[in-house]
């Protein structure tokens, strides 16, 4: 029934796409297949918020439901990555859960390669045990060799900041003992921290914390983050503004996750649309992520700041949320005495996506600290990309995307 519905409403929606078309930027290829996508989800989401105005539960919790019976009618349909080759298994790393995937032992018993990765979706949505996640943790495991460790941590609604960020800390932390590195016969020198949107945001902000934490003997070798969310004062940074509108994820969604995850009011989001929440933060904060200063040029463009001061609403609002100034939230903010101790990094960003500034300043103000910063820009790239690596939805820079990833990690891990 649910799949029928979901046919159904992404038929109409289609049908209505097409009479009120506007493109995509020209540089994006295979423009009808990311609108369909677009279409599909939206229109999940809306059968969702149907669903919770009914009274059959939170709209988040519907909409899940709706993406994993697709997701397990397309994964009946494809082959899973290194079937048969890997041992795929489900634990918790001190109580939180996580699926390892685990390439055979080399004959000469030689030590691998460690990877914890972190997935994205809002910190609201996804899962390390289905669809393109567990496809892809699978497709890393086999080509690098590499044991992966990809961590479920909790989501929105169920909890809200710090949770999400302590149960990577905690699943972190116990794979990076050396007992649990030995159990599993990976090389302490050779362990990487990664993620993918808001998954990058908790990589980042893991990458910072285990740099800077003197009772931890093996720390990450290099962090590796793919599109990343790493601020949430700014919200009109030329990105924001350039790709206001954009599928997959736009300006008014992206705050609307974070209101959630640190726990604010939805009624905010217009002020926080306009700024008018940063003028009251420290100008020193407010320099971290001061895109006239830390972006070149042609991603500058013709934008202006957007300051949004003087509203009596916004008296007070960083008290009342604050995780907007805490940099396990916000990795931006961090000040470059901690980004110093962090590992290498591998930054990729987007030209049509929300969040490419964040990407950019951060590689910037990594650089600046002097760690050594790989930065990947995707001019055809839009967000979600490195996920779409699989039938029916496989897009050309995705699969490009993700294989300048696994190249890196090969050559720099």
């Amino acid at each position: 029934m649910w799949l029928l519905s979901a046919v159904i409403a992404a038929s109409l929606a289609v049908a209505l796409r097409y009479c009120l078309y506007t493109p995509l930027p020209a540089a994006i290829r295979q423009q009808w297949k990311l609108l369909l996508l677009d279409d599909i989800i939206k229109t999940v989401i809306r059968l969702a918020h149907v669903m919770e105005w009914l009274g059959l539960g939170h709209h988040v919790k519907a909409t899940r439901g709706y993406s994993k019976g697709l997701e397990g009618t397309l994964k009946k349909l494809t082959a899973e990555p290194g079937a048969g080759y890997l041992t795929v298994s489900d634990a918790t790393f001190g109580g939180v859960p996580v699926r390892v995937c685990q390439p055979p032992m080399a004959g000469d018993s030689r030590l691998r390669r460690g990877l914890l990765y972190i997935h994205g979706g809002g910190w609201a949505y996804g899962s390390a045990k289905d669809g393109a996640y567990d496809q892809g943790s699978r497709k890393i495991s086999k080509e690098l060799h590499m044991v992966v460790v990809s961590v479920d941590y909790r989501l929105y609604p169920e909890c809200c900041f710090p949770t999400p960020y302590m149960d990577c800390l905690t699943a972190a932390k116990h794979f990076l003992s050396p007992e649990v590195l030995a159990e599993y016969s990976v090389d302490p020198q050779r362990v990487a921290v990664s993620g993918d949107s808001a998954g990058g945001n908790l990589a980042a902000a893991l990458a910072q914390q285990i740099a800077m934490d003197d009772n931890m003997s093996v720390k990450f070798s290099v962090q590796a983050l793919i599109y990343p969310i790493l601020q949430a004062l700014d919200f009109n940074t030329p990105s924001y503004q350039q790709n206001r509108d954009m599928a997959i994820l736009n300006r008014p969604v992206t705050v609307k996750f974070w209101l959630q995850y640190l726990g604010g009011d939805l009624s905010l989001k217009p002020h926080l649309l306009a700024n008018r929440h940063s003028s009251s933060a420290a100008p020193e904060l407010r320099a971290r992520l001061d895109w006239t200063a830390l972006l070149d040029p042609e991603f500058r463009k013709d934008y202006f700041p957007v300051h949004g001061e003087g509203h009596h609403r916004m008296e007070g609002i960083l008290d009342e949320i604050p995780g907007l100034l805490d940099v396990r939230a916000a990795p931006l903010l961090a000040g470059p005495e901690v980004l110093a101790k962090c590992p290498r990094a591998y930054v990729m960003t987007c030209e049509y996506d929300v969040l490419r500034d964040d990407g950019l300043m951060y590689a910037r103000r990594l650089g600046d600290a002097g760690v050594a910063v790989t930065l990947e820009h995707y001019r055809d790239g839009f967000h979600g990309c490195f996920s779409l690596t699989m039938w029916p939805f496989t897009f050309d820079v995705g699969l490009r995307a993700f294989a300048a990833y696994v190249r890196w990690l090969h050559d720099n891990l």
